[in-house]
């Protein structure tokens, strides 16, 4: 079996935090990143986690984190022009 994409978190102090997620642009759109979102969510409230944070980079479809619950708090300028980290919450409970 051949690993191609996943994702990876962590929790800390009840909080679940997404570190890496990744799709081949193949699977995308398939509904199988929704389902590995919400069982990194799943599993964050089985830990105790009443809350998520990730980032993301602006081009990367923040809206697909929004669609799922996912607000933004915060955004950071960085490069190359035009490009920004933005920073973002869930409520788990």
């Amino acid at each position: 079996m051949k690993t191609v994409g996943g994702l990876l978190g962590r929790t800390s102090l009840g909080l679940l935090f997404i570190d890496l997620f990744f799709l081949p642009p193949v699977l995308r759109g398939s509904g199988l990143g929704t389902k590995i979102l919400g069982m990194a969510e799943d599993e964050g409230r089985a830990r105790g986690c009443r809350s998520g944070a990730l980032y993301t980079i602006s081009f990367m479809t923040p809206s697909f984190y929004t669609k799922r619950g996912w607000r933004i708090f915060g955004e950071i300028v960085c490069d190359p022009p035009g490009t920004s980290r933005i920073f973002m919450t869930k409520e788990l409970a």
